[in-house]
């Protein structure tokens, strides 16, 4: 119990440290995590595991929806990303702890959670904890979801080279971006700030759009907006001095993906 509160303690300090708005306190988190696999058999055990093990489980512990997304083209491919979104962050931090203690998941889970060292079930696994901004609070289900249109997704991940830089990319999105990004016709699934993860400090974000030919017409409708252009030029906001790196993963929703 010490170690899963100081855990939980440890993870929350950045994301309350500054004064909460209302609108922060109700600031959904996510914990977006990767699944390297191998080609061949590891891909048929993943999708099992989350699909009859995983989801249902989480689901049961009130982090809903999951999203799972596959990168099948180039060097992250072939691997799985799962989104996971919950209002409180020790449910995220603690949700290994209490899925050890659910027989059902177990169960179901049993062929990926028990796999041989000299057969896994992954090559590796990769996680990090995000925190959602305050001008984007909650995940945003796209309607195509709910009526299982064609959907494609692209997760992008902007770093900065530093503390500084990056809270002004942050306040860029909340200065007007996000409607640039309405303007362009883009799904926009969800923004979040990251807390634990890999090459901080940095952001990731999730549109989404029907296909690759609507995804290029969009984005060249953001390039040409007016407002964007507005935006981009402010000297505030100037791109070299903010951004240091992007990352971006075109990925297609699993069938049984809740996002």
């Amino acid at each position: 119990m010490r170690r899963r509160q100081f855990l939980t303690s440890s993870l929350a300090a950045p994301a309350l440290a500054a004064p909460q708005t209302a609108a922060a306190r109700t600031r959904e988190f996510y914990e977006l995590r990767r699944y390297r696999l191998q080609m061949g058999e590891q891909r048929k055990v993943a999708d099992a595991f989350l699909h009859e093990a995983l989801i249902p489980a989480l689901n049961r512990l009130a982090i809903t929806p999951v999203g799972v997304f596959s990168a099948d083209i180039g060097p992250d491919s072939p691997s799985l990303y799962v989104l996971m979104p919950s209002l409180s962050v020790e449910t995220l931090v603690t949700a290994e702890f209490r899925l050890e203690q659910d027989a059902e998941y177990l169960k179901a889970g049993a062929a990926f959670l028990n796999a041989a060292a000299k057969e896994p079930a992954y090559a590796r696994k990769e996680s990090s904890l995000l925190a959602a901004f305050e001008g984007w609070p909650r995940l945003t289900i796209p309607a195509a979801t709910a009526e299982h249109r064609s959907r494609l997704f692209e997760l992008r991940t902007y770093e900065s080279a530093t503390d500084q830089d990056h809270k002004r990319k942050v306040e860029m999105f909340n200065s007007g971006e996000f409607d640039v990004f309405q303007r362009a016709g883009f799904w926009q699934v969800f923004y979040g700030d990251t807390l634990v993860g890999a090459r901080m400090p940095n952001l990731t974000y999730m549109i989404g759009f029907p296909d690759l030919a609507e995804r290029n017409r969009m984005w060249k409708a953001f390039g040409s907006d007016p407002g964007w252009k507005k935006l981009s030029s402010s000297a505030r906001y100037n791109f070299e001095e903010i951004v240091s790196n992007i990352t971006n993963v075109i990925l297609n929703p699993t069938s049984y993906s809740q996002i």
